[in-house]
């Protein structure tokens, strides 16, 4: 068992007063190793909320630079950091919650030629992608190297949000198989979104890279999970694991990763 300092009991007191956390739990996520891919909408809230949680090793890719339009909802970027690596800032910001973590930064485009050797560090991969080929590539990187993942994409007032565990559950390629045509999807920058929602979004995956570190409570696993803000109405949809499916099924068709023709995507 971990020897807990003094100042690690007060930071993670709450997460240790839960029955289905307690030090155990603490001690797994302090050990755990979680890759979010997109510093955005839905990386920044989950970035945030990994690193106060404890969880003691952290990747963040992405190879923008922070936007003036981007701090309507990329709640770990501020007007100062306009112009810098979204990396870099995100990652200077989880270092203010919680100083002793590894916080691994990665400046670049995730392409089939890189994804496999990256990924296979960590436990659990949170997707926060803003174009339809990178969510791909991310479940279909994630299947092959057996890594857990959660899926999740904003517009407008609507967020989407499903978890993948491997070899147990239906892949994001289960239920749709490949990306929609170029323009057939506005982008945020098109349709707008409301700020808002990429946190209650961003906030649900990193809840699920929590649950599935500490073994507390059910995943989003066979389950998409989709709200409106408007109305505040959430629905579950019962998702299947398809035997045909072309990465996850019994016969897959892709074995090997390609990029495809990257297209702005809406979700973000």
């Amino acid at each position: 068992m971990r020897d807990f300092s003094t100042e690690e009991l007060d930071r993670y007191s709450r997460h240790i007063l839960l029955g289905d956390v307690g030090v155990e739990g603490q001690e797994k996520l302090l050990a755990a190793r979680v890759l979010i891919v997109g510093a955005g909408g839905l990386g920044c809230p989950a970035a945030l909320y990994l690193a106060a949680a404890g969880v003691g090793k952290i990747g963040i890719v992405d190879n923008d630079v922070v936007e003036i339009s981007n701090l309507q909802r990329q709640i770990a970027h501020f007007t100062d950091d306009i112009g810098r690596s979204k990396v870099e800032s995100a990652r200077d910001k989880m270092r203010q919650i919680n100083p002793g973590l590894d916080i691994e930064t990665y400046q670049l485009f995730l392409e089939a030629a890189n994804i496999r050797e990256i990924i296979r560090d960590y436990d659990f991969v949170i997707d926060g992608t803003d174009n339809f080929p990178t969510k791909f590539l991310v479940n279909d990187a994630c299947v092959m190297e057996n890594i857990p993942l959660s899926h999740g994409g904003i517009l407008r007032f609507d967020g989407q949000t499903m978890t993948i565990v491997p070899g147990q559950s239906s892949c994001y390629r289960c239920s749709f198989r490949s990306p929609p045509p170029p323009d057939a999807v506005p982008t945020c920058s098109q349709a707008g979104v409301l700020g808002a929602i990429a946190g209650m979004l961003g906030t649900i995956q990193a809840a699920e890279a929590l649950k599935f570190i500490t073994g507390a409570g059910s995943l989003l696993t066979n389950t998409l999970l989709t709200f409106n803000a408007k109305t505040m109405a959430f629905r579950k949809i019962n998702l299947k694991k398809q035997d045909d499916c072309p990465v996850c099924g019994k016969k897959p068709t892709i074995t090997e990763l390609v990029d495809a023709e990257q297209t702005t995507c809406d979700l973000k």
